[in-house]
């Protein structure tokens, strides 16, 4: 049961029904508290603030969430009887697989980001390198699209209403501090702005036109509230083991050369306890 329905309950009142642009508002409100663009993590990645290891950690792990994305929409599709809805979303799959006139998809310009910064392919691909709490959040979020309605699935995928502005400041800020990184790895990103901004317009009407009861409208709330929850739980992993205390997982992905600085202030945070 949602916070907002259960706390008319407790009041003896009935939730409200917002109008298709009350809740387009309430909506981002949620964006504008809890998207990840506000994290610490990616405060430090855009302004300059990591080492090369770091934003290697950074890539690798995001390749979980960026592999899992085709497998989501898929299970989105397969609970969708309005064959509008799956000719719409069907596109989401190749925009991130590929498709079959050999235009690469976001998984593909993903993978050329971590080569062009230095990590095995084959390495990446296969995930053994990444957090634990990367793999958790991500399978969660698969499984919340596989379990929940179909008006949350497709709520859920709204995260991308702010997406366009957080590919903006990163595009600008590490190709501005960082030397090992140049125009040719951020094509993920570039590539984005349009296909994120088409997406969530969609997804956005969608939600608009058929959350009709106030408990439905509680749901797409708390949707988002959840997938905001599962791209921040990713950050707040990568903070911590690769930036402060710096306690690596055992297995996963330690940086070259930059490895043992961040293990021992973990281990000497950890003794000044």
């Amino acid at each position: 049961m949602s916070g907002t329905h259960a706390h008319g309950e407790a009041n003896g009142e009935r939730a409200k029904l917002l109008s298709p642009d009350e809740m387009e508002v309430a909506l981002r409100a949620i964006g504008a508290e809890r998207y990840h663009d506000r994290h610490p993590f990616h405060h430090l990645l855009h302004g300059g603030k990591l080492g090369k290891g770091q934003v290697q950690a950074w890539a690798l792990n995001r390749y979980c969430y960026q592999s899992a994305v085709p497998r989501k929409d898929a299970a989105l599709m397969s609970r969708a009887e309005d064959r509008e809805l799956r000719r719409e979303w069907r596109h989401r799959i190749e925009d991130h697989d590929g498709d079959f006139t050999g235009e690469e998809g976001g998984i593909e310009r993903w993978l050329v980001l971590t080569t062009g910064l230095g990590i095995d392919r084959d390495y990446v691909v296969s995930m053994k390198g990444a957090l634990p709490a990367t793999r958790f959040a991500v399978e969660a979020y698969v499984r919340f699209v596989r379990e929940n309605t179909l008006l949350e699935a497709v709520a859920s995928s709204l995260t991308e209403l702010f997406a366009p502005t957080i590919h903006r400041e990163r595009i600008v800020g590490m190709l501005e501090n960082y030397d090992f990184i140049d125009d040719s790895v951020m094509q993920y990103f570039r590539r984005r702005l349009d296909q994120a901004t088409n997406d969530a317009d969609f997804a956005l009407a969608y939600v608009k036109r058929h959350a009709r009861s106030p408990e439905q409208q509680a749901a797409c709330l708390d949707a988002l509230r959840f997938k905001c929850n599962v791209l921040w739980s990713q950050l707040d992993a990568l903070y911590f083991a690769y930036v402060d205390p710096g306690f690596i997982p055992p297995g996963a992905f330690v940086p070259e050369g930059a490895g043992a600085p961040i293990l021992s202030a973990g281990l000497a945070s950890l003794r000044s306890r």
